[in-house]
């Protein structure tokens, strides 16, 4: 793929790594800029080349921290509108505040579409996005907004062990159509658990198997895995009505607080997740599998530029 004269890949401090993978897809390099931290406390960002009139990507991944990652992507934005960019589009691996989509308590705020607000006033022209905990979020930005996903990649990773007796699940009912569209892709039945969870603590209960795992080989499919308390509650109710095996494939590996070691020792045989957040060595163990979106992230940044369709990467077998 030759390189682009018109097309600049920045980066903050979010996930440095994937944007220099995603640059090498490209077969370009990351532009220069930097951004730090006053002792003050304040953020500052600059871009130390020339984007005048480019197509500017700016790939920051809402990881922890999730505020001075949001902070600094907010001012990239606002740093490259000033530069006089041609177009910026907000490249954005995990999208944080996503469970905060609705008022699902009296007196809460809807986060979700506050940051989209924030992205929108800051100058962002358009955002690339993967595996959005809610549709819905979309909904949120009056500027166009290309939602990927890598559940089709990381499905495929556990084809070997896909047969007559493997089921798809899906860890709630509004996660029903991504457990639907994996197991249309792998020709499985799909089982759904109704799960409740417990206050504002992440403390999940599962309540209600919908479908059949007896005596099969179970792949639990969700957007992200913070404490690990809905896998684990899926975990449960799978062994408690008999699933023989069970793997899980999960986009963004958030891995908050003790979930790597409560996984670890967990009856799940094999956990494949994204690399949309830095994943250290230390909240890894010998069963997760980390895979690369880069080549994903930058197939769609070659097909914005150049305005053709995203969608059209998903028709193909082979995506």
């Amino acid at each position: 793929m030759p390189p682009f004269d018109d097309l600049k890949v920045l980066s903050g401090n979010g996930h440095l790594e994937l944007a220099k993978d995603i640059c090498k897809y490209l077969g370009t390099s990351l532009a220069s800029s930097e951004a730090f931290k006053f002792s003050n406390d304040n953020t500052f960002v600059r871009i130390k080349e020339n984007i005048r009139g480019k197509d500017v990507f700016i790939v920051q991944s809402l990881s922890t921290p999730v505020n001075d990652n949001l902070m600094e992507l907010l001012i990239m934005i606002d740093a490259a509108k000033r530069a006089s960019a041609g177009r910026v589009t907000a490249v954005i691996p995990h999208y944080a505040y996503g469970r905060t989509d609705k008022k699902d308590q009296p007196r809460v705020a809807i986060t979700a579409r506050l940051v989209a607000d924030f992205l929108s006033v800051a100058g962002a022209d358009r955002v690339l996005t993967l595996d959005l905990h809610a549709g819905q979020i979309q909904g949120f930005f009056n500027i166009p907004v290309d939602e990927l996903t890598a559940i089709p990649k990381l499905a495929r990773h556990f084809e070997s062990v896909a047969g007559s007796d493997f089921v798809v699940v899906a860890t709630d009912v509004g996660d029903a159509k991504r457990a639907r569209s994996t197991a249309r892709l792998l020709n499985s039945p799909i089982a759904i658990i109704e799960k409740q969870r417990l206050g504002n603590n992440d403390q999940v209960e599962a309540a209600t198997l919908i479908g059949s795992v007896k005596g099969k080989t179970a792949l639990i499919v969700d957007d992200e895995v913070g404490t690990g308390g809905t896998i684990l509650a899926a975990e449960n109710a799978l062994i408690a009505q008999g699933a023989s095996e069970i793997f899980c494939a999960v986009t963004h590996p958030l891995l908050s607080g003790d979930a790597s070691t409560l996984l670890k020792n967990s009856n799940i045989l094999r956990m494949a997740v994204a690399d949309s957040v830095p994943v250290s060595e230390e909240r890894r163990w010998d069963r997760l599998e980390v895979l690369s979106i880069a080549p994903l992230l930058g197939e769609a940044i070659n097909r914005i530029h150049r305005d053709q369709s995203v969608g059209a990467m998903f028709d193909s077998p082979s995506t």
